[in-house]
């Protein structure tokens, strides 16, 4: 690795399962992709030297690619060259790391970012020998999955003892959250060497679009979920909750193109649910919607409605947001940072979906009971009474996402880790 500035670093970025170069919508496919391509772009245009290695999914794909930002993407051989759930990577690790090993033995990188527990592993092993500094961003905890989902947890059941280890033994740890901050310190990891950087969006590209609200005064009030089509989601709520907003129409934008949307389970569990809510005439089903038209789907929507049970960041909101778009998101995860309850939009409970639309205080309770999407439907339905409270929401929102969420901004955060454990500079802006 011979960096192109005088003053560069050489980043190495591990992202085992999550290709910046994937196609976005697949269930191992999303937030995580957008935040290793963006924020590798955002440094090398700094001028650093920036290679991300991820896992080899496909026999045809060529071993090194370089982006137009000027990225380097490895396809390391780590298992069969063929699709495998993130999940079942884990015996496959190892070779991972072994093979990271060989590559920076001759010329070692300034420092390696670990995307995801498996990723730590794997730059651990390689780095260890070679004595180059790790710094760890989980993306997600384990400890977090195996709470809410029990029994469900596909993970392997060493993951909290490994992400453990990893961040015990790495430089330092990002976390992209208030709320992760909490859970790591809960693990026992050092407070003192966990810094908080969110996740970034692109303000140019996730504008307000002039005009995208305008439709017949006849037209229903639209809302909008996005996101992959997996049941944490809860998109199930915003249409259980549609059956009490009787004005109202719902898309949903995620998951596979619209041609494959029969074959998703998921898709197939929503419209169940729509049937039996009495909505299926007012719930849409985009199926996965490319970067480029969500910023017009989401300007045209009077309300963006984020509702997971539990999420470790959510950019979800925060590209609602850039685009002057009021959010009603769970009060879990990063949402509790992004979303300023009663100032960019309005907070409801994960749990039951009861809340309030003026109250600071969201409630509590553990059941999913129809009067619990009552709740939900009321606060959507006063918020789409007062279109004067929605416009606050979204401007405030948007002047949010340019103070601290754009990838300038992240990328800022991110060198400070870089440069608090390696020889790294940060290059503060756009050096080519």
């Amino acid at each position: 690795m011979s960096p192109s500035h005088p003053t560069a670093g050489r980043v190495a970025m591990v992202s085992e399962h999550a290709s910046p170069l994937a196609v976005l919508g697949g269930p191992d496919a999303g937030g995580q992709n957008v935040y290793v391509a963006r924020l590798a772009g955002q440094l090398a245009r700094r001028g650093h030297e920036v290679v991300v290695y991820t896992r080899r999914d496909d026999p045809g794909l060529p071993e090194r690619v370089t982006t137009s930002d000027g990225v380097r993407v490895v396809h390391v051989p780590a298992g069969p060259p063929a699709p495998i759930p993130k999940d079942e990577l884990l015996p496959y690790m190892p070779e991972f790391g072994a093979w990271l090993a060989r590559e920076w033995s001759a010329e070692p990188p300034d420092v390696v970012h670990a995307h995801f527990w498996m990723s730590g592993m794997a730059a651990l092993a390689g780095a260890r020998e070679l004595g180059v500094p790790v710094v760890q961003t989980y993306h997600a905890l384990g400890t977090v999955k195996r709470r809410h989902q029990g029994a469900a947890d596909t993970s392997p059941p060493q993951r909290v003892a490994i992400e453990t280890a990893v961040g015990r033994e790495c430089g330092g740890i990002i976390a992209t959250c208030q709320d992760e901050v909490a859970e790591l310190v809960a693990m026992g990891l050092p407070r003192d060497r966990v810094s908080v950087v969110p996740c970034g969006v692109d303000p140019e590209l996730f504008a307000p679009v002039a005009g995208a609200r305008r439709r017949p005064a006849s037209a229903p009030r639209r809302l909008l979920a996005v996101g992959r089509l997996v049941p944490r989601k809860g998109f199930d709520r915003a249409i259980r909750a549609l059956a009490e907003v009787p004005d109202a129409e719902l898309l949903v934008a995620g998951g596979p193109e619209p041609a494959l949307l029969g074959a998703e389970p998921e898709a197939e569990r929503l419209r169940a649910v729509a049937e039996e809510c009495g909505v299926a005439d007012r719930v849409t089903l985009l199926g996965g919607v490319s970067p480029e038209r969500m910023p017009r789907l989401m300007s045209g929507a009077d309300l963006v409605l984020s509702l997971p049970r539990y999420e470790p960041f959510g950019i979800v909101p925060v590209e609602a947001m850039a685009c002057c778009a009021p959010v009603v998101a769970t009060a879990v995860g990063g949402q509790l940072d992004t979303v300023v309850h009663d100032l960019t939009g309005v907070h409801v409970p994960a749990d039951v979906t009861r809340g309030t639309v003026s109250g600071a205080a969201v409630g509590s309770g553990t059941g999913a009971a129809a009067d619990d999407y009552r709740d939900l439907a009321d606060t959507v339905r006063r918020l789409l009474d007062d279109p004067d409270r929605l416009a606050r929401y979204g401007a405030a929102g948007r002047r949010r996402v340019l103070a601290r969420y754009t990838w300038d901004r992240v990328a800022d955060g991110v060198a400070r880790v870089y440069g608090a454990v390696s020889s790294v500079p940060s290059l503060s802006g756009v050096v080519r």
